[in-house]
């Protein structure tokens, strides 16, 4: 039988993961397995591994990297050396080298109250967002105004800087779905009112949408600069104060996928999977 084995949180991290277990285990059936990321056993034995569910790694970031070198040579979704250049955020100024416009970005390896005059200088006199370079859930993420003093918990951290996109708040932000190149459902997500955060529980909403054409165009272009292609993939963008579209992120570890807004419910992902699955156990 098929063994496909998805990678959960680490214990402790504080996360109900078992409502998107469930959709998983609606798609797969007995062929699918959940592990702990940080101590998943042996990955050998199973056809592939998707680290969907890896939630918390930014807390622990180098056993993170240690285990991904570990895994070396195992069945992924996605390849190893993408996961781990997909860990760190400052991969978005990779893209940009390549010609992805992005959500205008400064890094700052050791964040101070001279990057954040500088940012603001850069951006034209903006409000900023400041998050840890490697972050998820908006963990540590901050919306300053040009006043405002740096945050004592992120002092000294390698943090991105970016202007605050008013779109954000005006319209919000798109996320388009890939499934082995092929784009599969869109959503726009808006944030509670007054806040920035687009994520569930800062009060975060959802709605299924057909994406603009530019929208499309911006994902493939993001997905054509990869060195390895992807199994699944989630592209998040905003609208730039020109209208034209920028990249947030390009989510290719732990995206949650949204499969409820799915047109197929997850048929397309799954059959991705199994497709995936049945080469490498058979190759």
């Amino acid at each position: 039988m098929m063994r496909i084995a998805i990678l959960t949180p680490a214990d402790g991290y504080g996360v109900d993961w078992q409502k998107d277990a469930a959709n998983y285990r609606r798609l797969f059936g007995d062929a699918v397995t959940f592990r702990p990321w940080h101590d998943p056993g042996d990955l050998s034995v199973v056809d592939l591994a998707l680290p969907l569910l890896a939630w918390g790694y930014q807390r622990e970031p180098a056993r993170w990297y240690a285990l991904l070198s570990s895994w070396q040579g195992l069945s992924f979704a996605n390849a190893i050396e993408t996961l781990r250049w997909n860990t760190n955020k400052a991969y978005l100024l990779d893209l940009e080298a390549q010609g992805v416009p992005i959500v205008p970005t400064r890094l700052a390896p050791a964040l101070c109250k001279e990057d954040l005059a500088e940012a603001v200088s850069a951006f034209g006199g903006t409000s900023l967002v400041v998050k840890p370079a490697i972050s998820g859930g908006a963990e540590g993420t901050y919306r300053l105004r040009p006043a405002d003093p740096l945050p004592a918990s992120v002092a000294g951290a390698e943090m991105l800087v970016q202007p605050l996109v008013p779109a954000i708040a005006e319209e919000g932000e798109f996320s388009l779905f890939y499934f082995s190149g092929r784009f599969s459902h869109a959503i726009l997500k808006r944030p509670a009112d007054g806040d920035f955060r687009v994520q569930e529980q800062f009060g975060g909403t959802e709605i299924a949408i057909d994406p603009p054409a530019a929208a499309l165009a911006l994902a493939e272009t993001a997905l054509d600069a990869l060195t390895e292609p992807t199994l699944y993939a989630r592209v998040d963008m905003v609208r730039s104060t020109t209208g034209a579209f920028w990249l947030m992120e390009l989510e290719l570890i732990e995206p949650s996928l949204f499969l409820a807004h799915a047109p197929d419910g997850g048929a397309m992902f799954a059959k991705a999977v199994r497709h995936a699955a049945e080469l490498r156990r058979t190759g």
